[in-house]
């Protein structure tokens, strides 16, 4: 979880091969599972943004080829951090 906003930027354009551009949201998750980046561009700028849980771990739906489609709910209850 070294990466900043231009390594993750990265990361998407070419790891996944996507288009950071298209209002897509991205998240990373750390190794351990208590941290997670988030990658968002509005269409002006970049932002990242980090949260780590203290006591827990974030629960992660399960992928396909490390790619996980997450509904409006389902992103919500991500970032509210609940296990």
């Amino acid at each position: 979880m070294r990466k900043g906003i231009q390594g993750l930027a990265l990361l998407v354009q070419e790891g996944l091969g996507r288009d950071r551009f298209a209002g897509d949201v991205f998240v990373f998750r750390g190794r351990g599972g208590s941290l997670i980046k988030v990658l968002w561009h509005d269409g002006i700028g970049s932002s990242l943004y980090a949260k780590r849980l203290d006591h827990s771990r974030f629960v992660w739906p399960m992928t396909v080829d490390g790619v996980a489609a997450l509904a409006a709910a389902q992103m919500s209850y991500l970032l509210e951090g609940c296990c």
